[in-house]
């Protein structure tokens, strides 16, 4: 049993990481707030003074503000359709003996481990390049007209791509949940008859349910700062910059007090979604 001291020594000695993790999180996010209230132009540098809420009022007064708020939302939604419907049907296959399980599990999770900014990389020079691309061939080998996906579909696009990097992560988290899946209960389904649609909605679907909450739950943090996808394939255009992107684009005009009130204006946002999703998560774990 741990004595007053031992705790006390405990404590001493992790008090120096928290203390520098305190540090590290809280002094960025306090400037943040302190040139969020300034007039802070990089490029005049003389007219730096208190500028009250007025970044705040022209972030959320820009007209691109509503079109990024849009473009964050829809990206994050689609990409989550698509992640956790894919993600069931993928590890609801991969549960089933095969053979060359394994090779085939290790090649559906590779895109988890590539990095965004390669993985927009590949899509835009490999799949979707509208002269020497894999979609472009596939098109001219059934006669079907080109599609030039960036600039037809640049949301569509990138939603596909950042959709391929995190349905891995989605079909990971599912697969380990059916797996979990008590047996006495698929051989009662079984003797039961159950047929293939009912055992899935009655018995694997609602076992599913807290690893698709969790699922929803993480990506969504992630997906809300998307940001190396767009900035690679589209660069912010036509009509593909999220909120991220538009803080971005403040900081690159040199507006750092604008900047840092649409970044905090985007924490916000994120924070509001977080504790919506947390909600949820606390009850389907008391369901």
């Amino acid at each position: 049993m741990a004595t007053q001291q031992t705790r006390l020594l405990a404590r001493a000695a992790v008090a120096p990481s928290v203390l520098m993790l305190f540090i590290w999180m809280i002094v960025p996010l306090v400037m943040t707030i302190w040139f969020s209230f300034h007039r802070y132009d990089l490029q005049n540098l003389d007219t730096y003074d208190w500028s009250g809420w007025e970044n705040y009022y022209y972030f959320l007064t820009d007209p691109a503000f509503i079109q990024a708020l849009i473009v964050t939302l829809t990206l994050v939604a689609s990409v989550l359709v698509i992640t956790v419907v894919g993600g069931v049907l993928l590890a609801l296959l991969m549960d089933q003996p095969f053979f060359g399980q394994g090779i085939v599990r290790l090649m559906v999770l590779a895109p988890f481990f590539v990095m965004p900014t390669v993985s927009a990389l590949v899509w835009k020079n490999l799949f979707m390049n509208p002269d020497s691309g894999l979609f472009t061939w596939i098109s001219q080998s059934l006669h079907l007209p080109v599609v030039i996906w960036f600039t037809n579909y640049p949301l569509l696009s990138i939603i596909l791509i950042v959709a391929w990097q995190w349905l891995p992560f989605a079909t990971l988290i599912l697969l380990t949940a059916i797996q979990s899946l008590d047996e006495e209960q698929k051989e009662a389904a079984q003797l039961d008859g159950a047929k293939p649609l009912s055992y899935f909605f009655y018995i694997v679907l609602p076992h599913l349910s807290r690893a698709i909450t969790v699922v929803v739950l993480i990506e969504t943090i992630f997906l809300l700062n998307t940001f190396a996808e767009i900035k690679v394939t589209t660069n912010g255009g036509p009509s593909t910059s999220n909120l991220p992107y538009l803080v971005y684009l403040t900081q690159q005009a040199s507006d750092i007090g604008g900047a840092s009130a649409g970044a905090l204006i985007a924490v916000v946002l994120a924070n509001i979604v977080a504790m919506f999703l947390v909600r949820l998560i606390g009850k389907n774990l008391e369901a």
